[in-house]
């Protein structure tokens, strides 16, 4: 597989929900960061590392529209789809002790989520 990198790459969950969450990846060498925002968050933050075969370890908060805050760690496995569609598996494990797995795919980054100056309460 191809490593990929992640700089400018927009992501959401697997299927495009409408209304769902959308993340733009940047990054600077082994530095991986990202904003995203959309649905039920008004925006969170990941910060981490990718390492040599593409799999990210980060750190996360993220702050929802009815007020929580939700923070943890997370690993991401990257793959590509039968039809050449970038994916990341998440496996995460948030501060309150809860884990679970995800996946996100790469769309069109016209889905981005506005700048954080942008967002209103």
């Amino acid at each position: 597989m191809d490593v990929p990198n992640y700089d400018g790459r927009i992501f959401r969950p697997l299927g495009n929900p409408p209304d769902a969450p959308t993340g733009r990846y940047h990054q600077n060498g082994k530095l991986i960061w990202a904003e995203f925002g959309g649905g039920r968050l008004y925006f969170g933050r990941l910060v981490g590392t990718c390492d040599g075969d593409g799999v990210i370890t980060a750190t996360y908060c993220q702050l929802a529209t009815d007020g929580t805050v939700t923070a943890g760690q997370v690993t991401s496995t990257p793959a590509y789809t039968p039809a050449g569609t970038l994916t990341l598996t998440e496996h995460y494990h948030r501060l309150d002790g809860a884990t679970g797995t995800s996946v996100i795919e790469e769309v069109d980054p016209s889905l981005a989520p506005p700048p954080p100056d942008s967002l209103t309460s």
